[in-house]
């Protein structure tokens, strides 16, 4: 790839319009502003050492620079004159891994101490605030060896996010009144994760990984290991400071900055704010100590898990693989291994009944040294036979070594690589800038877009090294069930867990293992089509179908999605033809699986879901031969064969899924209790569980006749398709489903009103946390009452998350905002806590709300503006993806809103809604039933369908 020069900036030292002003009376500040410009432009200019631009897609219309400061600073410029939201992303090299020993979680506290105040903007909420003001969102994380910071906003508004932002890694406060809230809230924030099998399972096995290593410590923080030093040693303020300036270095930062703005200008507020970051010479901390200690190999372990589930995972230690990112020979055999086709070794452990899902891959890398794992999902039987499991595991890996080094495998992962390369879609400014970020850290400047895509060429020889790694001898075997009892615990996130010797096996690997023959799937028809539509457009309108269609080809890709609704009016009835409706779309996904395995590999994806009307089938991918694998996915679901073991298959995934819901954050619970008060049909999943004990495979046969024997077909084409084609394949659904039924056979879903006999509601849940959410409901269905509502809860959100979680430190989930359930528009009010209870929660946010209530009484017009113009944005944000567009429409679709204009409609009415209007919305909000989910431990769970009986819908609005 040739590399540009810098474009050559505009002249500032002529400047012929000064002498235009010699006669207005204006020429002393003109001129002052002229030398001000002057020397701002010569000043950022000398900040910059080295301009490049990397690859990028050939269909990739955005606008590339990458610079480097003269401090070290790396910055990736991205202009998207399409974008409608601008966003940076700013990546330290440095992370947990640089935890002091004495210190665990001062990286990741230090991230949080960040947001707190700088020497410009010392309010604890002045960054969160403008942001929030201006449309924005922000958040961090903190890796073993990367902290991350980034934030979107509206565009206008980039320059003040970053005056702010960049003083984070230039003024930061670290204020002192700040450090006992923000432990608290980092305390939370690790109980809250406490009972998340990744981590109790990352917690043993940071126990036998070389202790050395320093990515195997405790990452999160706490109380306990964040508590203050004893008397005459640096106070934690101190260690903060230390740590900051010992690894925050201009040479270990790069940004990403995406937005509508021009190069230039970009690249002027990058240098103007970033440029003064201190160079202390510093270069990313290198990990030299092994991961593992290979000599101990090879162990089994066994971990208790907290969610009914059990995985198995053959780990072997390997070199990183971004030391090899240009030829991926860890990709190539992970391609292999974790293949789901005929002959796979997921397929021959799926036909015997012991696994239902299998993945390979590198992971736990280091830059130097990683796992290459492969992870297998296990059934109740396989659990018994992980001998058996293993030795075709190492079957397998022996055909490959003697089969499968083969040229034309690496070309056809190579050639699908390009494709999707070449017909990229970059998602939101915010994932871009996040992903170029972490990308620049690692990479090459050229390859940041190209390098997960890129595949220079077949390297058997380094292949080989991979796979010679995949050997008995230093193998890490990691099991985790509820079952197992430990012998010891981890040390923070108080997993039991046992080591068990290894012993000679006499288990024989599993018969029918097969490599992959050629994809039959791989798209070569890529003509992008030159048309593209305004709104979906009705195509055709039959008796119990109608088809709506729109051309798009502003993703510069030669795909399309469909969504095909069919709709049957026993769908939801009860809880029993709910189960019936998720049985039949998870056996359409299973049976086809190992067929179509290769067709997602190739680019493209079916899914069968199902939802309050039925079951949707979604389609994306290429248009060419798309219509094989819709007509084959028809083919199986009017005549494939219902088996037993396929039947037994998804019922266990289904009822392991419904038995782990109680385990789930106790927020998602929360929000998922108050669905299931608010909106009609929506069945609890303890319900479903019930349902679904008593149903055999003939009952599933007996209800796929009976669905496909009364439908209603609803069908959307969006992506680069024209009518013709769509019509075409459109009517071929049609006619293999034979659709006859109205849409008015059809039940809405509706959301119920909230009213004074509603008691509080208890979640099903066997978390030891606390939490409460008040749910706030607008009056009606109409636009008005959504567009004050939404307004309402972009005004309250900072206020709300500054009082509770900052303030008043009562837990780590904090959140207020506009929380629609459909088209009902509501407030949700949500603190989950470790150690706060539910009626103490509750008193702060009816203290919240009664001062809040106070404050907008002061609000005038002029201080609403901002908050008003950020929910019109947000409701009129460009999509972008196609699948995303391609969603929205099919929402709007299902709301009928056969328009398509309900969002626009809705944006007119947020830019009237006055200071007034709210000052009226408030106290009837407050007034009026308040719906209150609420948790504490040992709460018995609430029968909410019994206790939600008695409510009416919201009423419906004319507009």
């Amino acid at each position: 790839m040739m590399l540009k020069p810098h474009p050559t900036l505009p002249s500032r030292g002529s400047l012929p319009w000064l002498a235009g002003l010699l006669f207005t009376g204006l020429l002393l500040p003109a001129l002052a502003q002229a030398q001000q410009a002057e020397e701002a432009a010569h000043d950022y200019e000398a900040a910059i050492e080295e301009v490049i631009e990397p690859h990028v897609s050939p269909h990739d219309d955005r606008d590339y620079r990458v610079l480097t400061l003269e401090n070290g600073l790396t910055a990736l410029l991205v202009s998207d004159v399409t974008a409608d939201r601008a966003a940076a992303s700013m990546n330290v090299g440095v992370g947990s891994a640089q935890d002091p020993d004495d210190l665990a979680g001062l990286a990741h506290f230090l991230e949080h101490m960040l947001f707190l105040g700088t020497e410009p903007f010392p309010e604890a909420d002045a960054y969160q605030g403008y942001l929030r003001r201006h449309g924005g969102s922000h958040n961090a994380f903190t890796a073993p060896q990367d902290t991350n910071y980034f934030f979107e906003v509206e565009p206008a508004a980039l320059p003040g996010a970053l005056d702010r932002f960049s003083q984070f890694f230039l003024t930061p406060l670290f204020n002192a009144d700040q450090l006992e809230s923000e432990r608290n809230i980092v305390h939370s924030e690790y109980m809250a994760r406490i009972r998340d099998d990744g981590r109790r399972e990352n917690d043993v096995l940071n126990q036998v990984l070389n202790p050395a290593n320093p990515t195997t410590g405790f990452s999160v923080g706490s109380r306990e290991t964040l508590a203050d030093p004893p008397a005459g040693e640096p106070t934690l303020r101190e260690r903060v400071i230390e740590f900051y300036e010992r690894y925050y270095d201009a040479n270990v930062m790069h940004l990403t900055l995406v937005g509508p703005q021009p190069l230039d200008e970009l690249e002027a507020m990058v240098a103007e704010r970033f440029a003064d970051i201190a160079d202390r010479g510093l270069e990313r901390p290198v990990i030299e100590e092994p991961l593992i200690d290979e000599t101990a190999l090879p162990r089994h372990v066994e971990l208790q898990s907290v969610r009914d589930s059990r995985h198995v995972r053959f780990m072997f230690p390997v070199p990183d693989s971004l030391q090899h990112y240009r030829h991926k020979p860890a990709d190539f055999l992970a391609h292999l291994l974790g293949h789901e086709g005929e002959g796979s070794l997921f397929a021959v452990l799926r036909d015997a009944g012991l696994a239902d899902g299998l993945s390979a891959g590198v992971g736990r890398g280091d830059e130097r040294h990683a796992l290459f794992t492969v992870s297998v999902s296990l059934t109740p039987a396989g659990a018994e036979r992980i001998d058996e499991i293993e030795a075709t595991l190492f079957a397998a890996i022996e055909q490959i070594r003697e089969q499968g080094l083969e040229a034309w495998r690496y070309d056809e992962q190579a050639q699908l690589a390009e494709q999707q390369f070449r017909f990229q879609q970059h998602g939101s400014p915010l994932q871009s800038a996040m992903r170029l970020a972490m990308n620049l850290a690692r990479f090459p400047v050229e390859d940041v877009q190209y390098a997960a895509y890129r595949m220079d060429g077949f390297e058997p020889e380094l292949i080989a090294t991979y796979l010679d790694a995949l050997r008995p001898e230093l193998l890490l075997r990691v099991y985790s069930g509820p079952e197992v009892e430990g012998e010891q615990t981890s040390p923070w996130f108080n997993t039991p867990w046992r080591e068990v010797e290894p012993e000679a096996s006499t288990a024989q690997p599993l018969a029918g293992l097969a490599l992959p023959a050629p994809n039959p799937f791989i798209a070569e028809d890529l003509a992008l089509l030159d048309q593209q539509d305004e709104r979906p457009a009705q195509l055709l309108e039959e008796p119990g179908f109608e088809l709506w269609h729109m051309a798009d080809a502003s993703f510069n890709t030669p795909k399309v999605e469909w969504r095909f609704s069919l709709q049957n009016p026993t769908a939801s009835s009860d809880p029993r033809h709910a189960v019936l409706a998720h049985l039949l779309a998870g056996w359409l996904d299973d049976s086809l699986n190992e067929e179509f395995y290769a067709a997602r590999l190739a680019g493209h994806d079916v899914e069968a879901y199902p939802h309050a009307r039925g079951i949707t089938l979604a389609f994306a991918g290429w248009r060419d031969r798309q219509d094989r694998v819709m007509r084959r996915t028809l083919e199986q679901l009017r005549h494939g064969d219902i088996g037993e073991a396929s039947f037994e298959r998804v019922r266990y995934r289904l009822q392991r899924e419904w038995r782990n819901a109680p385990q789930a954050a106790l927020f998602r619970q929360g929000h998922r209790t108050l669905a299931e008060a608010l909106m009609r049909p929506q069945w609890p999943t303890q319900s479903l569980l019930d349902a679904s004990r008593e149903l055999t495979v003939d009952d599933l046969r007996t209800f796929r006749d009976a669905f496909l024997g009364e439908l209603r077909l609803q069908a959307l084409a969006i992506g680069n398709l024209d009518a013709e084609l769509a019509k075409r394949e459109g009517r071929l659904v049609a006619e293999m489903l034979t659709p006859t039924l109205a849409k008015e056979a059809i039940p809405d879903l509706t959301p119920l009103r909230i009213d004074e006999a509603l008691p509080i509601l208890h979640p099903h849940t066997t978390r030891e946390e606390s939490l409460v959410l008040r749910y706030l409901q607008g009056s009606d269905r109409s636009l008005d009452s959504q567009a004050r509502l939404a307004v309402l809860g972009q005004l309250i959100d900072t206020p709300f998350y500054q009082r509770l979680r900052t303030e008043e430190q009562l837990g780590y989930v904090v959140s207020a905002g506009y929380s629609p359930l459909l088209d009902a528009p509501g407030l949700s009010l949500l603190v989950q806590s470790p150690d706060v209870a539910s009626d103490e929660i509750k008193h702060h946010i009816d203290a919240f709300l009664v001062e809040f209530g106070q404050q907008l009484t002061e609000l005038d017009d002029a201080d609403l503006a901002p908050y008003r113009q950020a929910v019109h944005d947000g409701l009129l944000q460009r999509d972008t993806s196609l699948a995303g567009l391609t969603n929205r429409l099919w929402r709007a679709l299902s709301f009928g809103d056969t328009g398509f204009d309900r969002r626009e409609r809705l944006a007119q009415r947020v830019l009237a809604v006055t200071a007034d209007d709210l000052r009226e919305t408030w106290p009837s909000l407050t007034e009026r039933a308040i719906a209150t989910i609420a948790y504490d431990p040992g709460d018995e769970p609430s029968d909410v369908a019994a206790l939600t009986r008695h409510l009416e819908p919201l009423p419906e609005a004319d507009d």
